[in-house]
């Protein structure tokens, strides 16, 4: 594989909002794909509080030549101060999926 692939896993406060995020990294092409989660609870601790909040999950898929242009993306459009960015390298996957993903990723 040319590229090396990574899953990126970001939550947002709404569809609408990962809808829109998901839609212009596509389009720019730091990303191949986005996968919309909706109805996830996340409990997490902020500010020394505990906090539930219900979010959308996406799931992203890009390369490491696009990862930096990606975070700095999601970075931007992201309503919260500190957006949860997490991304986990691709140890195996289909050959021709793989391709495609740094197919579809800018250069």
């Amino acid at each position: 594989m040319a590229e090396e692939a990574l899953v990126v896993f970001t939550t947002w406060p709404n569809v609408e909002s990962a809808r829109a995020a998901a839609r212009t990294l596509v389009e720019e092409g730091v990303a191949a794909c986005a996968n919309i989660v909706p109805g996830v609870e996340s409990i997490y601790r902020w500010e020394g509080k505990l906090e539930t909040s219900a979010e959308v999950l996406m799931v992203l898929k890009t390369t490491t030549a696009q990862y930096a242009m990606l975070q700095a993306r999601i970075t931007e459009l992201h309503s919260y101060e500190v957006p949860e960015i997490v991304a986990l390298r691709v140890q195996d996957g289909l050959p021709q999926y793989l391709k495609w993903v740094g197919d579809n990723c800018a250069q």
